[in-house]
């Protein structure tokens, strides 16, 4: 017999492959249990304890069609599933069908300019999505810590006060705090242009109805093409909400694992804590921190922990989320808890925003841990010259205000009083100006004693 023929495979072998192949690709039966008791925030069900995990997704006999809800917790002969539609229509005794584990998404690269829900469906009234080869969780994991490359290169976002202040590299995860009107979906909006990033992905959680078309269409305007867009709005289910960012994170992760330089919004990581306790409240969960449940604390890393940057000869995620602070109130539990998780901040300040500087980024009180890994030596020592001039500006502010002060008394007040209106007439920035790819030579012109790297500088 020569070699080919020896090789050569039977039938019963390539049927047995197409076996394999099947039961890989598709479970080789389902398991199916009943509704035994239908509350307002979960479904009973019996006869599938043995067979599905936590997290995982199961199908529901709805009256109008299949209800996907997932698998909340297990006991021993029931368990509670959370559908994410809040407006179902499920009746006792209705059929269950566990899915094949946890919910999957497969992102393509036309995907770019479409709006998806949480569930990664169109809602933008497009074309049907083209689905990717590659199947990827959206409740992923993060690289391992010994295993992800070294941060990327400075990000250049166009807005002058980041720039300038809180400057940001690829691979980072900054927030922007600030209370409610004080201009964080503008902000947002611009930084979604940085030219350094190859692509954006864009969660927007928690919003009303009436903003959603307007933020795509009028603020994003002519970037929205290079925009993936999920939205869950106020009036849906607390699962959509709380999945609406986790499912922009695993879109984001495949486009990464692409080896592009991704920079992932999500606005806001408030609303996504707020849906969360949501459910952990309706799961008799105990609060801990003005009203959050413990898991609440627990997820916030898990999903944080993914972005950033991947493995070696992958891409990088670079995250910008927006905090709501309840009542200016920056102590609240998901802010503390979220700027020991980031690698910077920025906030904005509501006295700064009436007096019409927007952005309102306060310089005194922001912060970009990697700054020093991003700025040259010249550069930080201008940063550091400003910031100690608008700190002696301010302090100052009521003294002037009364006629206190004598001009030619303080040196580096008289300095600080000549430059820093300067400085924040030269930071005011509105969409619809076009980003300013370098700072430091944008102010060289502005500022006397300026220089155009930030070598040189005020006096």
């Amino acid at each position: 017999m020569t070699g080919e023929a020896a090789t050569e495979r039977t039938p019963f072998d390539r049927l047995d492959a197409l076996v394999s192949l099947a039961a890989i690709r598709r479970p080789a039966h389902r398991v199916s249990g009943r509704v035994s008791r239908i509350s307002t925030s979960f479904i009973v069900v019996t006869g599938l304890s043995k067979f599905v995990s936590i997290g995982d997704a199961v199908s529901i006999a709805g009256v109008g069609g299949p209800v996907l809800g997932e698998v909340a917790s297990i006991d021993a002969n029931t368990i509670n599933v959370t559908p994410f539609v809040a407006d179902h229509r499920i009746e006792l005794n209705a059929c269950v069908t566990a899915m094949s584990g946890q919910m999957t998404l497969f992102p393509h690269e036309t995907w770019l300019g479409r709006t998806l829900d949480a569930l990664g469906r169109p809602i933008d009234d497009g074309e049907p999505l083209l689905q990717g080869d590659r199947a990827v969780p959206i409740q992923g994991s993060p690289p391992s810590a010994m295993r992800r490359s070294r941060l990327g290169a400075p990000l250049t976002t166009g807005v002058k006060a980041i720039d300038l202040f809180t400057p940001i590299c690829a691979g980072q995860r900054i927030g922007i705090f600030a209370g409610s009107g004080v201009g964080k979906s503008t902000l947002l909006a611009m930084l979604s242009r940085a030219p350094s990033a190859d692509m954006t992905v864009l969660a927007l959680v928690g919003e009303r109805s009436r903003e959603v078309r307007d933020f795509l269409e009028d603020t994003l305007g002519e970037t929205r093409s290079q925009v993936i867009s999920v939205v869950a709005t106020s009036d849906e289910s607390p699962m959509m909400r709380r999945l609406a960012p986790v499912s922009a994170m695993a879109i984001a992760e495949y486009f990464r694992d692409q080896g592009k330089n991704v920079l992932l919004i999500i606005d806001s990581l408030t609303r996504y804590a707020h849906s969360m306790r949501e459910l952990a409240l309706a799961a008799d969960e105990p609060p801990v921190a003005r009203g959050y449940p413990p898991s609440v604390f627990s997820a916030l890393p898990k999903l944080l922990e993914r972005a950033g940057t991947g493995e070696e000869g992958a891409g990088t995620i670079t995250a910008i989320l927006s905090v709501l602070i309840d009542g200016d109130d920056h102590n609240d539990p998901i802010a503390d808890a979220t700027r020991g998780i980031l690698d910077g901040h920025i906030v904005l300040d509501r006295a700064i925003a009436s007096q019409g500087r927007l952005p309102a980024v306060d310089p005194l009180v922001s912060l970009s841990r990697l700054a020093p890994k991003i700025r040259t030596k010249q550069q930080a020592q201008f940063a550091t010259l400003l910031i100690e001039l608008v700190s002696r500006f301010e302090d100052t502010r009521d003294l002037r205000a009364i006629g206190g002060y004598k001009p030619g008394s303080d040196i580096t007040l008289d300095q600080a009083m000549e430059i820093v209106p300067r400085l924040y007439d030269g930071l005011k920035q509105s969409l619809d100006e076009p980003p300013v790819a370098d700072v430091f030579s944008f102010l060289s012109q502005m500022l006397p004693g300026g220089s155009r790297n930030g070598t040189q500088q005020p006096r």
